[in-house]
């Protein structure tokens, strides 16, 4: 990766200037964040689940709990920032995106002023014209507010990113990867601009010293106008697949986000925002950013290489985002009222380490150990509602933090060979979460799984008398076989069946 403007003197330049970074946990924010650490750059990142960058950031990193929405937290966290970068937007969420979208920025401005931040940098969305559709005009409107606060803000708009991980190249992937014929709709003829990740990363990381006194706007993109059909068939190019592509007239909005959540990671609520914008030509049309900065943004089919090269496990993905799953709450603790429960243990001759082991691996490819078909039927359901479905997978085979999307979960809480427990991210009436623990014996462990429930009404009631019977059977027939999963790992003799 080649960073523009940078100095020789750089490091000794920025050891007193605080960085802010928010979305550090996001596809962007992450790799920017990573970009710093390695420059020695310190940051402080704001995080509504700061679990989520606990032991994976540098020393020189700082993690602050900040909700965005919340205007005292996040001006305690912007004390002392000479610039903050703001990498955040909702798109997933449950609610209307755009409300949600313009009241978290206004908040971050009015601290940021009060706070005396000198500078924010802000990653919006390219698109022109009155037409535009809810999601490119809520990132320009955005900026706008950003711009409005008085701090001098550079705005950057860019088209699709193309890097393995990004919601826009995990979507191509999927189709190409998965579909011999792809009936399309006619925005695949739409014209996009798309950049490199790595050039994304480069223009943000050089705006830091770039000499302004107001607010820019600046348009990047790679140096080709291309179709999303284009991006297609270039891929499979690359990868050497035959595909044949048949254009459809009539497609709409809903039918087309219910058949990418099929085919693909992006589930329907998503898939709705995404194709009501590629209806709108994302192309640069001002190119002050070439000459303002010393990036050269690399042509597609390199920035396509370069991703498949990357392979289907990179350092973030856009899953990470808390938003990817709409339903995220900072701390969603456990009801102690209302709650019902679902608990069953068995005792294993092995210690924690060995019984933890495929609890540490459950989901994703590994799958649930049994039942993974009714799993999938669940996940199916999930996307006909908008809900997130079974194909965000896991981002490690192995590895797990708190934050981590898995499934139609996310990781709550994780302590090794201690503890993983889950909360649901799918729709249902209710709070859900699916806790695992083990506990250390004079002759093993008892691995001991627990299902808990806060029901929302006579719906939330009807909703899980309606499953207790699968439940009676699947959760039995899982414990049983991540018991013999541990032995197989130990070594030793699974024990027998519980009666």
């Amino acid at each position: 990766m080649t960073f523009s403007q940078a100095k020789p003197d750089a490091r000794s330049l920025h050891k007193s200037r605080v960085v802010a970074v928010t979305g550090a946990t996001g596809y962007v924010g992450g790799r920017l964040l990573r970009a710093f650490e390695a420059r020695g750059i310190p940051v402080r990142c704001l995080a509504r689940r700061p679990e989520a960058l606990e032991g994976r950031v540098a020393a020189t990193t700082e993690i602050r709990s900040a909700d965005l929405r919340r205007i005292e937290e996040v001006t305690a966290a912007l004390e002392g920032v000479d610039t903050a970068y703001y990498l955040v937007h909702s798109m997933g969420s449950n609610s209307r995106f755009e409300k949600e979208d313009r009241r978290t920025a206004l908040e971050f401005a009015r601290a940021a002023r009060t706070c005396g931040v000198r500078r924010i940098i802000y990653l919006g969305g390219l698109g022109a014209g009155a037409a535009l559709s809810s999601h490119l005009s809520s990132r320009q409107e955005v900026g706008r507010i950003l711009r409005e606060s008085g701090i001098p803000t550079i705005e950057f708009r860019a088209s699709i990113i193309i890097g393995s991980g990004s919601l826009s190249f995990e979507l191509i992937r999927s189709l190409v990867d998965r579909l011999p014929v792809m009936l399309t709709p006619s925005w695949i003829r739409t014209l996009t601009q798309p950049i490199a990740i790595d050039d994304v990363i480069a223009y943000l990381v050089a705006a830091l010293d770039l000499p302004v006194e107001e607010s820019e706007v600046f348009e990047i993109g790679g140096p080709e106008q291309v179709s999303y059909g284009h991006l297609m068939r270039e891929y499979a190019r690359q990868r050497r697949l035959r595909r044949i592509v048949i254009p459809v007239p009539v497609l709409t909005p809903r039918i087309s986000s219910l058949w990418l959540g099929l085919i693909t990671p992006v589930y329907a609520r998503v898939g709705r925002k995404l194709i009501d914008g590629v209806r709108n030509e994302t192309v640069v049309r001002d190119p002050s950013a070439r000459t303002a900065f010393s990036v050269a943004p690399r042509p597609v089919r390199e920035a396509i290489a370069v991703a498949i090269a990357d392979g289907v496990s990179p350092e973030t993905r856009w899953t990470d985002a808390a938003s990817s799953g709409g339903s995220f709450r900072r701390r969603s603790p456990i009801p102690l009222r209302r709650q019902i429960v679902d608990s069953r243990w068995v005792a294993v001759p092995f210690p924690p380490e060995a019984a933890f082991h495929p609890i540490q691996r459950i989901g994703g490819r590994t799958g649930w150990y049994y039942g993974d078909a009714l799993w999938h039927l669940r996940g199916f359901v999930d996307l006909l509602l908008g809900g997130v479905g079974m194909r965000r997978g896991r981002r490690d085979p192995v590895d797990l933090a708190p934050g981590d999307p898995l499934d139609f979960w996310r990781v709550e809480a994780f302590e090794q060979d201690r503890l993983l427990r889950l909360v649901a991210e799918m729709k249902l009436p209710g709070r859900a979460w699916l806790q695992f623990r083990v506990e250390p014996t004079r002759e093993g462990s008892i691995i001991r799984q627990t299902a808990f429930y806060d029901p929302h009404g006579l719906a939330g009631w009807l909703y899980w008398y309606s499953v207790a019977p699968i439940h009676k059977f699947v959760f039995p027939e899982m414990l049983r076989r991540i018991a013999a999963a541990a032995a197989d790992s130990a070594g030793i003799e699974p024990p027998p069946k519980r009666p």
